[in-house]
């Protein structure tokens, strides 16, 4: 078990100056630029990444698809991969602490949550994977006796994988998992607010044996780095996790280049929904603040909008003050903290005038709504309620992706489906019931890719992640990953 002296000796340890990964090696940038590194804990330079150019992107998937149409990769046997694969996960379990430290002094999530969700999901993820590799079978079809129809899965080719700042690790390792298990090879972009930890990631994928060119890493601004992967001819598949309206730009390079398949999972603006008959209110009160002010709230299906049956409003609303009330939120490194920082200045900005705006528009700030700690440097907000939200206004429509909550009462159950639903996105939700039936037709008319039923947060790799509506398309983990990164081919014999 990880202790606090050991994560205070990995503190302030000096980080070097970062470089790209092509074709099995580290590089400095074409024109040698580079990009500070702010860490939110205190608004400080940690170190340097390369600013990749145009031409550094190039290099990377000329790199990836010469060793996909190779086969270093692809053609080696389904058990060699799997070996490669799951010493990978070895090595990043060995380095699971260093890797968390790192992550967190880069982008600023509670150490608890760290260890948790970026090197221990990765890990898990990746093994899941690993060991799925060999049990991908093809089809027979039922034909006419004189024919035999084989259905085939085959790799696709070059994926560019894009990747956000909030959970670098595991949310890579979603993609990273299926994509290289199918036999692809990878190009990846991490954020340019949490590259360290990835970086450090896919160089240990290198000593686990993966071979030169399989996963190379491209650190830089995504209207440079993003662009030249989107819109290169010779890239079969873009995966990305981010905003929607960088998704946008990524199915509009898709058409305007060679029509690559656009795989999003673009945020949402998830209603929590808690109705009176629900058996433990202090419970489920203590878990839906967990449920949007963990990382500060910056989770893609934070339960950022609060919908509570009228007859128990006040009340519920109180008791939620209170869980956040004494929700520790300070030192990321501490692992007492219970919230940690906003990852960069700017968002913390954004996150303040959502509150001013929510104010203006009839909203009633019931808790929090401030920057704190200024005195470190860094970027923190309190825990943030606001009251009286109707559906029309801002909070209760746009991602804040930050800690700040959005609570509207309802009266019946048709009233919660249609407040739930009255949103352009549809990643996730939750229902609070002690009622078997009500929370099955609340999973049924809820339009999300997960429902959360007295609970909120924690589905694992078995189950797939993602969203319908605005808030994307395509699956990260489960076997339905897969269908991103493999295609079907149709052998047809006359016998």
């Amino acid at each position: 078990m990880t202790d606090q002296s050991q994560i205070d000796a990995l503190r302030d340890i000096e980080i070097s100056p970062r470089s790209l990964l092509i074709d099995g090696k580290t590089t400095a940038a074409s024109d040698g630029a580079t990009l500070d590194v702010i860490s939110p804990l205190n608004g400080r330079v940690l170190t340097t990444t390369a600013a990749g150019t145009a031409d550094d992107a190039t290099r990377a998937i000329a790199s990836a698809r010469a060793a996909f149409e190779d086969g270093r990769w692809r053609n080696m046997p389904p058990a060699e991969r799997k070996k490669i694969m799951l010493k990978w996960a070895d090595l990043i379990e060995a380095e699971a602490l260093e890797l968390a430290v790192m992550g967190v002094r880069d982008n600023g999530t509670e150490i608890g949550m760290a260890l948790r969700a970026e090197p221990g999901s990765a890990v898990g993820t990746l093994r899941w994977y690993a060991e799925a590799i060999d049990k991908i079978y093809g089809e027979i079809a039922p034909t006419a006796p004189e024919f035999l129809g084989l259905i085939h899965h085959e790799p696709i080719g070059v994926v560019a994988a894009i990747i956000p700042w909030n959970f670098p690790l595991m949310i890579a390792a979603w993609k990273l998992g299926p994509a290289l298990a199918a036999g692809n090879s990878v190009v990846l972009k991490p954020s340019e607010t949490a590259s360290l930890s990835l970086i450090r990631l896919c160089e240990l994928a290198l000593e686990a044996g993966l071979p030169p060119g399989v996963l190379n890493v491209i650190t830089g601004e995504g209207r440079v780095v993003g662009e030249a992967l989107s819109t290169s001819m010779d890239v079969d598949v873009i995966a990305f996790t981010g905003s929607g309206g960088t998704g946008r730009k990524l199915m509009m390079a898709s058409a305007q280049s060679n029509m690559k398949r656009c795989y999003l999972e673009l945020g949402g603006k998830s209603a929590n929904v808690v109705f009176a008959d629900t058996k433990d209110l202090a419970q489920a009160a203590a878990v839906s603040a967990a449920g949007i002010f963990r990382n500060s709230g910056q989770v893609c299906v934070a339960g950022s909008r609060l919908l509570v049956e009228r007859s128990i409003h006040d009340e519920f609303v109180e008791a939620l003050g209170r869980a956040a009330a004494t929700m520790k939120v300070g030192d990321p490194l501490d692992l007492s903290t219970q919230a940690g920082a906003i990852n960069n200045a700017t968002q913390l900005d954004q996150n303040l005038q959502f509150v001013e705006t929510a104010q203006a528009e009839g909203g009633t700030l019931f808790q929090g709504g401030t920057q704190i700690l200024r005195n470190t440097g860094g970027y923190f907000m309190e825990p943030t309620i606001i009251t009286d939200v109707a559906q029309s206004h801002s909070v209760a429509q746009k991602e804040v992706f930050g800690p700040v909550l959005a609570v509207t009462p309802f009266d019946t159950e048709e009233e919660a489906v249609r407040l739930a639903n009255a949103t352009n996105y549809g990643l996730a939700g939750g229902v609070w019931t002690n009622d078997i039936s009500r929370a099955h037709r609340m999973v049924r008319a809820m339009h999300t890719g997960v429902v959360h039923v007295n609970t909120y947060g924690g589905p694992d790799v078995t189950v797939p992640m993602g969203g319908v509506k605005q808030s994307g398309n395509g699956a990260d983990k489960s076997l339905h990953a897969f269908g991103k990164f493999l295609d079907l081919k149709t052998a047809w014999f006359k016998l």
